[in-house]
């Protein structure tokens, strides 16, 4: 299984971006879709989470803002994120919770994480 992650850059404040995370290989169906980031000297932290249902959760400072959303016909999770803030730099990764073809499930699946900066 392989987590295909993009989308990041750089942006000015108040600016958008839309992260794209493409999950592959022997899977035979997916859980909860996350988006997690990670900016310097700070723990990493869940920003956003959707459920196979499509219920969906957000981190506090991200609420408003920010819209996760799913595609199952392609295994892939969108991130858009909208009025950015210098606060929003880190490196976000994608985090899959996923049945593989053999029957296990294990939601340890990363992608490789994309940068995105936002200047003030």
């Amino acid at each position: 299984v392989q987590l295909q992650a993009s989308g990041g850059g750089l942006v000015q404040t108040g600016g958008s971006l839309r992260l794209s995370c493409a999950a592959s290989g022997s899977i035979r169906s997916i859980n909860a879709m996350n988006w997690y980031r990670q900016a310097p000297g700070n723990e990493r932290e869940l920003v956003a989470g959707i459920t196979s249902g499509g219920t969906t959760n957000y981190a506090e400072s991200v609420k408003g803002r920010f819209t996760i959303s799913r595609f199952n016909a392609k295994n892939t999770v969108y991130l858009q994120m909208n009025t950015l803030k210098p606060d929003d730099t880190a490196v976000y990764y994608c985090n899959v919770d996923l049945w593989t073809n053999w029957g296990i499930r294990s939601d340890d699946y990363w992608g490789q994480g994309t940068q995105v900066t936002v200047s003030s």
